[in-house]
């Protein structure tokens, strides 16, 4: 397998709420990058400010030694839930693409009554004004119509790669999906996948 030398290094950054699934979103499309030949570094990210239940990682594309990510650095972002998207903000690159669920899980601060939940109008407009590209998908939606509400994942990975801004399109993801899920959940996964494709058009 040679290496393209000409290849774009990319910076994809991921957050969520733990138990969403973003660390195995992050290993499918990192194992996605791998089969089309690139090359790839993930891992989780620390270092940073600890929250309750978030689960931020990252994802580099064209040889870079370490899993590292500083503010203003991210040419991609994928948000697995919207707060967590306009918290994440900070480390999109100006101009940069985001890719975001538009279903809420509300952290424990808010099911409690001690914080408010901003509008997504608001999520929207805040992301819009340092992304040069954003989609809004309910993933969480998505999923459930594709029969699990976990590959709502899938849902969002599916848009990325449809969009064109990554290295690979939705191909490669389905093929890693065929290839690397326990063939109980690819049936689910591909449909997902599907509903991907078609949220980036409509």
């Amino acid at each position: 397998m040679t290496m393209q030398n000409n290849q774009k290094r990319m910076r994809v950054y991921f957050t969520g709420v733990g138990g969403q699934g973003t660390l195995t979103a992050t290993t499918l499309l990192a194992r996605t990058a791998l089969e089309a030949g690139l090359d790839v570094v993930a891992g989780e990210v620390h270092g940073m400010a600890q929250r309750g239940g978030v689960v931020e990682s990252v994802m580099l594309l064209g040889g870079w030694r370490s899993p590292k990510l500083d503010l203003g650095e991210a040419d991609v972002m994928l948000g697995f839930e919207p707060l967590e998207t306009l918290r994440g903000l900070p480390y999109l690159k100006k101009g940069g693409a985001v890719f975001s669920s538009s279903d809420p899980m509300p952290p424990v601060s808010v099911s409690l009554g001690k914080a408010d939940y901003p509008a997504l109008s608001r999520i929207e407009a805040s992301v819009r004004e340092v992304a040069g590209l954003c989609h809004f998908i309910p993933c969480r939606e998505l999923g459930i119509q594709a029969g699990s509400v976990q590959s709502g994942n899938t849902v969002l990975l599916s848009a990325v790669c449809a969009s064109g801004v990554l290295p690979f399109g939705v191909d490669a993801l389905e093929a890693a999906i065929k290839k690397f899920l326990p063939s109980k959940l690819q049936e689910v996964n591909l449909r997902a996948l599907e509903l991907g494709k078609n949220a980036l058009k409509g």
